[in-house]
């Protein structure tokens, strides 16, 4: 159906136009100039000159008389030239139209039907079609009539290959529209279209076809155009505020929210694809450069393609926050408004899926405005706790050439590491305090040498400035890791919600982006260490801290187990030894040959250790005095500092 119910007012409006101009004489109706054409006008002169010469110049002066609406005239000569042609189609085709413009319409009816009998042309169809709906311009043929006027114009213009002449397909669109017969007027409006595209009428078919078709920017488009071509003001207002210019705004919207959207997809495409080519572009220049060769320009070069690109990836991350809200909303929106169309409403869902896009919208927003104030982990190492340590830390910066810590802090876990502390101009300016950080778990069986290397490689960092960065990544990440712990606490982590599934796409890529650029700074600092303290020493300390980390890990939990079945309190925590059973040695070989041989993934933040001590393979060291002895020599009071951190530990799990 056309439901051309909602455009009746407009219909009716331009039924008149439409009339007017097809209630013209057949070969007159739909021309863009007056006149009749004149070619068409000589072929029936001499079709006449072979049946009646005669009769030749009363024809002619009997259509002047129905031009200028003199149809008494008219009918009297045609009559005249009937009497000398009675089976000529053409003098009965416009005789009837003259008999019923002066009210003799069975008369008139009767001479078109025999003219169609005689010659079943376009003309003499359209001209019975045109009679029988629309005898004149101030009336109308009945239903009936109706009907067979449609199904005489379809045939007419079907069998019409005048292209310059619309009338065949604007009568039989006007009867189509009004009759709801959707594939005649679809019919006629391609004809319009196809072959008067610049027509009024065209353009107003074509708007009523497409709202028919629920193609609203299209209707807007086209009754718009037929405005501009001189349809009534009225008329295109009509049809517009008949509901279809609040429909093509909505779509035209909801294009624009597609585009937007495809858009902001391709813009975190390009971030995956960003992140994937710096860390392969990243192993290459790993690979092809002198690792004996301080960091060039190339590796200069890639480390501010790294920055960039970061900052960029961070101002993508809150860009998006606006987009995925409502798309999140927009998602809940239109699966209330589908429960909506098939007429049943499930209460609960309804309600789940509204208040999870709500409260997923929260959560984003607060994350934002959520901050945690960082605090210094551990406690800070007084120089006379470890003077020997203070010593050596002071000897390793001098040898890489630069300042030393600050400050050194110790921690119960089995980390060593450094940062710097305050503000981001001091960090530039690199005038920022320099922070150590040295886990006591790590330091049972590391030798001094092993050690130094360490150092060097953590002091490789402050040398690179590696640490006086990092503010947009930091950020970031933990307004993304606020926003994750807000949809998890909330219970919207779940397969439907939008939001929950950009967070893990987005924080993955985010990953893979900063930490290629880690990878990279681990790297640059393996070769600072390498070079002044030595392949072996680096490999020793790097092997030594992974296998206490794995060690450490497994001894502590086992006191804890044995602690709380036996209902004792905790032994020195820092002081034993790696679990001695059969089972849980292999358990701890097994993990450490495992985590030496493992690939580098792109979401690690250090190159595999396989990998690391490749890369580190072809470096060639200075030479320098291997330094005797194991780390703990170098603190005052080891006990003491280890019995405290345990304590600190068994307390802290109390509470």
């Amino acid at each position: 159906m056309l439901r051309t119910r909602s455009y009746k007012p407009a219909l009716l409006l331009l039924a008149a136009a439409l009339l007017a101009l097809m209630a013209a004489p057949a070969h007159t109706r739909g021309q863009a100039r007056p006149g009749r054409d004149m070619q068409k006008e000589a072929a029936l002169w001499a079709e006449l000159q072979t049946i009646a010469p005669t009769e030749v110049e009363h024809f002619k002066q009997a259509t002047e008389a129905l031009d200028r609406n003199d149809s008494e005239t008219a009918v009297r000569l045609y009559r005249a030239v009937r009497q000398r042609a009675p089976e000529w189609d053409a003098v009965n085709r416009r005789l009837g139209y003259a008999l019923v413009r002066v009210g003799q319409k069975e008369e008139g009816l009767a001479l078109l039907r025999q003219a169609v009998a005689a010659r079943n042309s376009p003309d003499n169809l359209l001209g019975l079609a045109q009679t029988l709906a629309y005898p004149t311009e101030q009336t109308q043929g009945s239903g009936v009539e109706k009907q067979e006027a449609r199904a005489l114009a379809e045939e007419a213009l079907r069998l019409n290959k005048d292209t310059s002449d619309p009338s065949y397909a604007l009568l039989l669109g006007q009867l189509a529209l009004e009759q709801d017969a959707i594939e005649d007027f679809r019919t006629a409006t391609q004809w319009l279209v196809a072959h008067q595209p610049d027509l009024m009428p065209t353009h107003y078919f074509s708007a009523i076809l497409a709202a028919g078709d629920e193609d609203w920017l299209k209707a807007e488009r086209e009754i718009k155009r037929a405005g501009e071509l001189g349809l009534n003001a009225e008329i295109v207002q009509q049809f517009l505020d008949s509901g279809v210019h609040r429909r093509a705004l909505a779509w035209r919207g909801l294009y624009l929210a597609l585009g937007a959207t495809i858009i902001w997809a391709a813009g975190i495409l390009l971030m995956f694809v960003l992140g994937k080519y710096l860390s392969k572009r990243t192993l290459r220049q790993l690979e092809a450069a002198d690792p004996n060769v301080p960091a060039g320009p190339d590796v200069h070069r890639l480390r501010a393609m790294y920055r960039k690109v970061i900052n960029l990836a961070g101002l993508y991350y809150y860009i998006s926050l606006p987009v995925v809200a409502l798309l999140v909303l927009g998602l809940a929106a239109g699966i209330i408004y589908a429960f909506l169309l098939l007429g049943r409403i499930p209460i609960k869902l309804v309600v789940v899926i509204g208040l999870g896009a709500l409260m997923t919208v929260y959560q984003m927003i607060r994350s934002l405005f959520t901050r945690y104030k960082p605090e210094d982990p551990g406690r800070v190492l007084a120089r006379a706790e470890a003077p020997g340590l203070w010593a050596l830390m002071e000897e390793v910066a001098a040898q890489v050439g630069t300042r030393p810590v600050n400050e050194i802090r110790v921690t119960p876990g089995t980390e060593v590491a450094v940062y710097e502390r305050g503000s981001f101009r001091a960090r530039m300016n690199d005038e920022a305090e320099r922070v150590l950080l040295v886990g006591l778990g790590v330091l049972n069986g590391f030798k001094q040498n092993a050690f130094r290397a360490v150092l060097a490689h953590e002091y490789g960092h402050f040398v690179g400035r590696d640490t006086a960065g990092g503010d947009i990544a930091l950020r970031v990440k933990n307004d993304m890791l606020n926003f994750a712990r807000g949809i998890v606490a909330s219970r919207q982590n779940t397969y439907w919600n939008l939001g929950f599934h950009f967070l893990r796409l987005y924080f993955k890529i985010f990953t893979i982006i900063s930490h290629g650029a880690s990878r990279l700074q681990e790297v640059l600092a393996d070769r600072l260490a390498v070079y002044h303290y030595g392949a072996a020493a680096f490999k020793d300390g790097l092997t030594h801290v992974i296998r206490r980390e794995i060690g450490f890990d497994h001894a502590v939990r086992l006191e804890l187990a044995n602690a709380q079945s036996d209902r004792r309190a905790l032994v020195n925590l820092y002081e034993l030894a790696e679990p001695a059973g059969p089972n849980q040695q292999r358990t701890i070989e097994e993990e450490f040959a495992a985590m030496l041989s493992r690939a580098t993934d792109e979401t690690d933040t250090h190159p595999s250790p396989t990998e690391r001590f490749r890369l580190i393979s072809r470096i060639n060291a200075r030479e320098v005095p291997a330094a005797p002895g194991e780390v703990w020599e170098l603190f005052a009071d080891r006990a003491a500092l280890t019995t405290e951190m345990s304590n600190a530990v068994a307390q802290q799990l109390r509470g």
